[in-house]
């Protein structure tokens, strides 16, 4: 029966997965940490105004910024693990892609969250492991260029471009997956989903702080280094143009 559960989910636990998954990833780690914290600080009006890892870390400090991002990773994870064992395999990949929406919409905050990116990165860790390493290393190189962290949509593009296609080269060759998943169209597919909302949440950011659309002309931003990344985003120094990674 169990094998039958994990072959063919049904309609009602692929719901259910989906559920489990955006309920996970609407925990409000942030706010939570924010209010152990002390101080009576609001991540959504200090700093970034991102209720994410760099933020916290940048307000509260870099422990409770660490334990955030760890939090926030275990989110992703934690739901792709409970859909798996919900609705099998499939399972796996609607728990994960729903963290990812919980995260960036959640119903605990008036649907205010963060960018989705480190949940994504627990979703890939669960349901794409043989990948994981590749992923770690596509963000080292990313957030080691100051032209990229300044540039934190685009070095998320990038690093969302590499997840799927490898979803889709694992698929199409049928490559081991470690403890994940048997890679099938859904890889590809709940990678792109999550990489969807989260570059929709940062088109939504970018919106609301009154910046303009990629590729659209802008004066140079002035060469100083970030201070932070958080969550797929840079919090620059403050200067007199507008610059891409700049948080909502």
């Amino acid at each position: 029966m169990a094998r039958s559960i994990r072959s063919t989910p049904t309609g009602g636990r692929l719901a259910g997965a989906a559920v489990l998954g955006y309920l996970a990833g609407a925990v409000p780690v942030a706010d939570l940490a924010a209010r152990l914290a002390g101080g009576g600080a609001d991540l959504r009006s200090a700093g970034s105004g991102n209720p994410g890892a760099a933020n916290a870390m940048a307000v509260l400090g870099p422990r409770w910024g660490y334990a955030v991002l760890v939090a926030d990773v275990a989110k992703g994870a934690v739901a792709s693990a409970a859909g798996r064992r919900v609705a099998g395999d499939l399972g796996a990949h609607v728990g994960g892609t729903a963290a990812v929406a919980g995260h960036c919409w959640p119903v605990t905050t008036g649907f205010r969250g963060g960018k989705g990116v480190a949940a994504s990165v627990g979703q890939c860790l669960v349901t794409f492991p043989a990948y994981f390493p590749i992923d770690l290393a596509v963000a080292g190189l990313t957030s080691a260029s100051p032209r990229w962290r300044r540039r934190a949509m685009a070095a998320t593009a990038v690093a969302s471009t590499c997840w799927v296609a490898s979803g889709v080269v694992w698929w199409r060759r049928s490559l081991p997956n470690a403890w994940g998943p048997r890679p099938t169209p859904a890889l590809p597919a709940a990678a792109a989903v999550s990489s969807a909302l989260i570059l929709h949440r940062f088109l939504l950011a970018r919106r609301s702080a009154g910046e303009p659309p990629p590729g659209a002309r802008e004066p140079l931003p002035v060469p100083l280094p970030a201070r932070v990344l958080d969550d797929g985003e840079a919090i620059p120094p403050v200067v007199s143009t507008p610059s891409e990674d700049r948080a909502a």
